[in-house]
């Protein structure tokens, strides 16, 4: 396995940790959950779509589970108020 390919497993995973991490923190108010549910599901889902992708039979399969994990990083960094690249979204607070 390359180390960029090894890289980008390493990060996916660290990142499914974190998240692990703040679910176990975020308030029990209903709408807390609500959203922490989600941000859970989309965000431990990336490494597990990256991981199937690296696995897929075709160039057109590893794309297709690419795009499947790069959906579900702007499904959470939408529910965070973040792009992608970190950056706190204009009134988002």
């Amino acid at each position: 396995m390359q180390s960029e390919e090894r890289d980008l497993r390493d990060r996916t995973k660290q990142f499914a940790l974190r998240i692990l991490e703040m679910f176990s923190v975020i308030p029990k108010s209903t709408q807390a959950q609500v959203l922490g549910k989600q941000v859970l599901r989309s965000g431990t889902s990336v490494g597990a779509n990256y991981r199937e992708a690296y696995r897929g039979r075709s160039k057109a399969e590893f794309i297709a589970k690419c795009g499947d994990s790069l959906r579900e990083l702007e499904e959470w960094s939408v529910l965070g108020g973040r792009d992608i690249d970190g950056e706190t979204r204009a009134g988002s607070g």
